[in-house]
């Protein structure tokens, strides 16, 4: 059968295919250590499950409104309101999808057009650049670094007729780097200046370490009105399975986003926006210990990765991953990440997936235990060892 075009733009996705992998020799008997998905190794917390089970029980088993239930969009305002100090209007800016990455492709089907560019700070998270190029738009890579800082001069540079939109990943995934306000502020004049689109995936937003207070670019008045937010519930509440995520943008956004979910996937469950009230609303206790367990076993594995020869791995400041870089390996992120799982039986995900600008890279999730990583660490020195031309 022979497939559509478009197909030959929508590529597999570079951090499942390592998993995948995985799973594969996992199956023959031989035993993975994960540390490629980025997916808390915590369970959602007792009172959003509760909910759940009791929204099922009480008849929450139909459609909802495509944009989601009203409960849901009012939570979210009063929380942009408590956390940010934003105003939203919970009828007409927000829209509750399946999964934040359904808003996201929703968002660039919305915006975007064949012929478009796109500015992405790079490294990023595949998905940004396959929803930019499922638009028919072409994605730009603008380096950020190991630290995710922006370069102002280097943005305006990329610049040209064609630009529509600043794509930004803060807190980031791969790196764990967090924009500061200078670098927002940068991003926010620039796009006011030009009259682009800003699309601001905000996902790992409550989880940032060293009394780091995020900003989300809601808060620059000058662009609010193009500015399109991303969030959801998968890495606050370990919720990735639940599969429920929300966007923010002006009215003319959301109609927009709104007339593509009822084509496709037309409401997130009803019951799972039932749990997404709760975890907003109720208690804050199980994130905060699985972000303080989190920042324990940052600090253990960039010590512990620095202390290899060949290996330099910057501190993050947010989300729970890491993306050391290795001297002295002749060979590709790909080949890296292959040959470590192939021989030592790690799992982790090549920095080619994440843009050009993660090459010399790969990435490591530390949501996993503190001895999965321990022994995780001393395969990779071993490898290492084994490869190291200096």
């Amino acid at each position: 059968m022979k497939l559509s075009k478009r197909m030959d733009i929508i590529k597999p996705s570079g951090t499942i295919a390592m998993a995948e992998k995985a799973r594969e020799l996992s199956k023959s008997g031989r035993r993975i250590l994960n540390l490629d998905v980025g997916e808390p190794d915590f369970d959602t917390p007792e009172h959003i499950k509760r909910a759940a089970i009791e929204a099922l029980m009480s008849g929450h088993t139909h459609y909802t409104s495509s944009l989601g239930t009203i409960e849901l969009r009012r939570a979210i305002a009063e929380y942009l309101k408590r956390r940010r100090n934003v105003d939203v209007d919970p009828e007409k800016e927000i829209i509750i999808t399946p999964g934040a990455k359904h808003a996201i492709y929703c968002a660039c089907m919305a915006t975007l057009d064949p012929g478009d560019e796109v500015l992405v700070l790079a490294p990023t998270w595949p998905t940004h650049f396959t929803c930019i190029e499922a638009a028919g738009a072409t994605p730009v890579e603008v380096p950020c670094g190991e630290a995710y800082r922006v370069d102002e001069e280097m943005l305006k540079e990329k610049i040209t007729s064609k630009t529509k939109m600043i794509l930004i990943n803060s807190p980031n995934n791969p790196t764990g780097g967090v924009l500061n306000v200078n670098d927002m502020r940068v991003i926010a004049d620039l796009a006011a200046d030009h009259r682009l689109l800003v699309l601001s995936d905000e996902i790992y937003d409550e989880i940032v370490y060293d009394g780091i207070e995020t900003k989300s670019m809601l808060s620059f008045d000058n662009i609010r009105e193009n500015v399109i937010v991303i969030n959801g519930f998968s890495k606050t509440y370990a919720m990735t399975g639940w599969r429920l995520g929300y966007a923010i943008a002006n009215k003319d956004v959301i109609d927009a986003m709104n007339r593509l979910q009822q084509a496709t996937t037309t409401c997130p469950a009803n019951f799972v926006q039932v749990a997404g009230v709760a975890a907003l609303k109720g208690p804050r206790d199980e994130v905060e210990k699985m972000v303080g367990e989190f920042n324990r076993r940052r600090k253990y594995i960039v010590k512990a990765l620095n202390e290899i020869p060949g290996v330099r791995c910057v501190m993050p400041k947010g989300a729970f991953y890491v993306f050391p870089r290795f001297y002295g390996l002749k060979m590709s992120s790909f080949e890296v990440s292959m040959k470590l799982l192939e021989e030592e039986c790690v799992s982790t995900t090549p920095g080619s997936a994440f843009g050009a600008c993660g090459e010399g890279h790969i990435r490591i999730s530390y949501a996993t235990s503190i001895e999965t990583i321990a022994e995780a660490i001393e395969r990779i020195k071993r490898f290492v060892e084994k490869y190291s031309t200096t």
